[in-house]
């Protein structure tokens, strides 16, 4: 009978509470007999398929997850990957002991004696299961946990569960713990699209696993159950308790001593995010993704563990993009504060137009990146710089003459440079602003061709269009090297004298009257003198006695395909070329006339280091070798003495030609040491003036030497350019006559009849080859 008796009166209890009783009983003993039936399930199957191969399984010696392909520097140095997942694949030696110890004290701590399942801790998950009324849950070994990542889901059935047991029976028949461990490492999923305690390693600290410490191993043995939950990035209270959580385990274990696990325990989480390193050269990657994917196919870029030897030099590229940006920053300062900041409205936010925290700027010192205002006060403003907090203080807005309060607005996204970092994921910035103005750097082996470093804008993330390869701009006055190198090589020497005087010629679309850019004229000056103060007169002199059919012939020979029309202007940079066109021609002069193509990458070769492909330089002959060094010493003499004498505070010795176009619309500098060759530009990408005496000495310049005195520093040598030989016995005449109209004849009949007089197209008064195009230089 079901008789039980209140404190009150003794009286009996509801015969309700004894229905329900007997139905818990029953209940009971039904789960039991579940359980019953799942162990013996279980049991029997495992059973039935121990000695019975699984393919799969058999086949797991050979497995290869799906493998990022990995790009290198010249040097080694890993800095790019293309994948579906983040993943570097590890061997058992990489992994340490401490991180060894932290991942079994937490997640199977009979790993090494148990033959891939553990029969009581399932019972008793199962148990629990039924008691709570729950899902399957827990209990899973570290070789089940690989068993269901590698072949099963993630659905939470007994079903599943009894499959995971057999997997995992056969995978501990066929490898080893060592092995199992291993392919467990390489393939556990911890976050943020990591997978594998290598990558891990070097995502969360910016290190390899091996380095790690005692915390730092216990954090990431911590993310296997959770990686969202326990994420330091977005859960850092949860994370801690996890981790130390793993760290009293491993003290249970034995595998460290209380009085270390307990110092550990009161460590911060200290993480250096490392964000995907393809940031690091945007650029470059994407060219040498697109011609891998041309040439491999995208399956095999992104799946199979390519690697990718670069011509990059990841040091030279960091100090090319420092350059650019701090050189568009003192750009951006010259003309002030120019506006307001673009708001992030909760509706954008909500939509998924904007995510800080997925970023992919670099979060290094000196780096450039948009951070969203959280706060505002009088003295400092606080920002969310992906995973950090920054601080804007007064002082770094202080150029704006604005205060902070009038600056900023929470939810403002503004452009700040990383002044500082510090421990608890903790910045210092400077507020700095996006105009739209933009830059692009080449850097080129003169010798080899192989491609050094290259900045295509700004900021990859907001504009991939590549201004180093893509962008077809007016060089202005960098394009007037060909046309003294075509005269040189035609038995002109420098110091020829052309006469620096007014001047009017007739082209089909009338009349064309050059100036120079200082509107005064030096009369009779040499050649060199002409090029090193870039006088415009004295260069359409030269391309009208030469021809300009002869110059374009010329210019074909440097590589550059670009259609170029038989203007008069084009001796003053009415072309529209790219800086790649740019920098690679110039490379010809230092190099005794001899051109390397520029190239991205010296070998690929598959997963198992088998060569795929293997480039060697490339050199065409383009102009004998005594002109390429008389040009050479030509250039050098505008560094020296010309519009680009600020180049010399360089301590080797370089060489190069300013370029300026009309309205200041874009600003060129293109020089060369002995060894390296390199090309700036900055402009908008829509025709705009960069604002009044914005020249290529003073916004491409400054970057050009930025970075060559770091490129220069690391050679450790100042090696001088040969000497020209002697000058050939030629006779060459450079016309001086002024052409002018014919009266009764046409334009055209006029042209005909006076010596080298140029038939063109007539031009648009918005075309840049218009009569009146004048290179505007300093």
């Amino acid at each position: 009978m079901c008789h039980t008796y209140s404190k009150v009166g003794d009286k009996p209890v509801h015969k309700e509470r004894c229905f329900l009783r007997r139905a818990g009983i029953q209940r009971s003993l039904v789960g039991w007999s579940v359980l019953a039936s799942v162990v013996i399930g279980i049991v029997g199957g495992v059973a039935t398929l121990l000695y019975v191969d699984l393919p799969q399984v058999r086949d797991l010696g050979h497995y290869r997850p799906i493998s990022n392909t990995v790009l290198y520097d010249n040097t080694g140095r890993a800095f790019a990957s293309f994948a579906l997942q983040r993943r570097t694949m590890a061997q058992y030696e990489d992994f340490p002991t401490v991180l060894y110890d932290a991942v079994l004290s937490i997640e199977d701590k009979n790993f090494e004696t148990h033959p891939g399942f553990e029969l009581s801790r399932m019972v008793a998950a199962a148990r629990r299961d039924l008691e709570l009324g729950g899902t399957v849950q827990g209990a899973s070994t570290l070789t089940m946990q690989l068993a269901r990542n590698l072949f099963l889901s993630h659905e939470r059935t007994y079903g599943r569960k009894v499959r995971e047991i057999i997997l995992a029976t056969q995978i501990e028949r066929h490898l080893t713990k060592s092995q199992i461990f291993t392919l467990y490492a390489n393939q556990i999923y911890l976050g943020h699209g990591v997978y594998g305690f290598e990558t891990g390693a070097e995502y969360y600290y910016g290190k390899p696993a091996k380095d790690l410490t005692l915390e730092e191993a216990a954090m990431l043995a911590a993310l296997p159950k959770a990686p969202n939950t326990y994420s330091p990035i977005k859960n850092p209270e949860r994370a801690l308790r996890r981790r130390n959580q793993v760290i009293d385990a491993m003290a249970a274990a034995g595998k460290v001593s209380f009085s270390d696990a307990a110092a550990a325990k009161k460590l911060p989480i200290r993480l250096h995010i490392q964000d995907d390193h393809t940031s690091l050269a945007p650029y470059f990657v994407e060219e040498v993704r697109q011609y891998l994917e041309k040439k491999y196919g995208t399956e095999q870029v992104h799946e199979a563990g390519l690697r990718v030897f670069t011509t990059l030099d990841l040091d030279l590229q960091r100090a090319a993009t420092h350059a650019v940006l701090d050189g568009l920053s003192t750009y951006e300062r010259r003309h002030g504060w120019r506006g307001q900041l673009q708001n992030i409205s909760a509706v954008a936010r909500s939509a998924g137009l904007y995510s800080p925290s997925e970023s992919n700027n670099p979060i290094e010192l000196g780096s450039y990146a948009y951070a969203e205002v959280k706060s505002v006060t009088s003295s400092f403003a606080l920002l969310r710089l992906g995973a950090y907090t920054a601080v804007l203080a007064a002082a770094d807005v202080s150029w704006t003459n604005h205060t902070l309060r009038q600056l900023l607005s929470v939810g403002d996204l503004a452009y700040v440079k990383i002044v500082s970092l510090g421990p608890g994921l903790r910045a210092r910035v400077r507020l700095e602003q996006d105009s739209g103005a933009q830059g692009a750097l080449l850097a080129i082996d003169t010798a080899t061709g192989e491609i050094k470093a290259m900045v295509g804008g700004r900021d990859f993330n907001r504009s991939k269009f590549n201004r180093s390869t893509q962008a077809l701009r007016q060089v202005g006055s960098s394009f007037k090297p060909y046309v003294y190198a075509a005269a040189i090589d035609m038995g002109a020497t420098p110091d020829d004298a052309v006469l620096d005087a007014p001047a009017t010629f007739l082209t089909a679309s009338g009349l064309y009257s050059p100036r120079n850019y200082d509107g005064k004229f030096e009369g009779a000056i040499t050649l060199h003198h002409a090029l090193a103060e870039s006088r415009n007169i004295p260069a359409v002199k030269l391309a009208r006695t030469l021809g300009m059919r002869t110059i374009i012939g010329y210019v074909r020979r440097f590589g550059i395909r670009e259609r170029i029309p038989a203007y008069l202007p084009v001796a003053l940079g009415a072309a529209d070329l790219t800086l790649m066109d740019q920098t690679s021609a110039f490379s010809t002069f230092p190099n005794d006339g001899l051109r390397a193509i520029p190239h991205y990458i010296l070998k690929v070769t598959d997963y198992d280091g088998r060569i795929l492909e293997q480039n060697f330089p490339i050199v065409q002959d383009v102009i004998r070798q005594d002109t390429a060094r008389t040009m050479t010493w030509m250039l050098r003499e505008a560094v020296l003495h010309g519009t680009g004498r600020a180049a010399t505070r360089l301590k080797n010795p370089v060489a190069g030609k300013t370029g300026t176009t009309n309205n200041f619309t874009d600003a060129w500098f293109v020089g060369f040491s002995t060894s390296i060759t390199c090309g700036v530009w900055v402009g908008f990408d829509e025709k705009r003036t960069l604002g009044d005496k914005e020249t290529g000495a003073k916004a491409a310049l400054p970057i050009w030497i930025d970075f060559m005195g770091t490129a220069l520093a690391r050679k450790g040598s100042s090696q001088d350019f040969l000497p020209p030989s002697k000058p050939l016995n030629r006779a060459f005449a450079i016309q001086t006559t002024e052409f002018l109209p014919i009266p009764g004849k046409s334009s055209r009949q006029n042209a005909n009849s006076q010596p080298n007089a140029l038939i063109t197209r007539p031009a648009s008064k918005t075309s840049p080859d218009s009569p009146d195009y004048d290179e505007q230089e300093r």
